[in-house]
């Protein structure tokens, strides 16, 4: 579960968005040049006007079952790489959760 790790009192997850794929869901991880994981997810919105960012952030809501108000995006708002913040209490059911994210498919 590498394209996750604990910050602040949350939790940091490191996205690779691919928008205006014909299927919205996660695509398995992706080593970046930096040598750190993400997680691949392709969206059906253009990257346009925050439009991807936007149903990124439904898709991770909706598949995790957390409110949207727990994701912000802390950087790569117009980039694929991005970096999101996840403010929810770290325990052992929410990192569960997280880490089965790779698993959707």
């Amino acid at each position: 579960m590498a394209f996750v790790e604990l910050y602040k009192t949350g939790y940091l997850l490191r996205i690779k968005l691919s928008p205006g794929a014909s299927v919205c869901g996660v695509r398995g991880v992706w080593c970046g040049t930096d040598n750190e994981e993400y997680l691949k997810i392709s969206v059906n919105s253009v990257a346009e006007k925050g439009k991807a960012n936007k149903e990124l952030f439904k898709f991770l809501s909706k598949t995790l079952k957390m409110p949207l108000s727990s994701f912000s995006l802390i950087c790569g708002a117009t980039e694929h790489m991005k970096k999101i913040y996840l403010d929810i209490e770290q325990t052992e059911e929410n990192t569960t959760k997280i880490s089965a994210l790779q698993m959707e498919k």
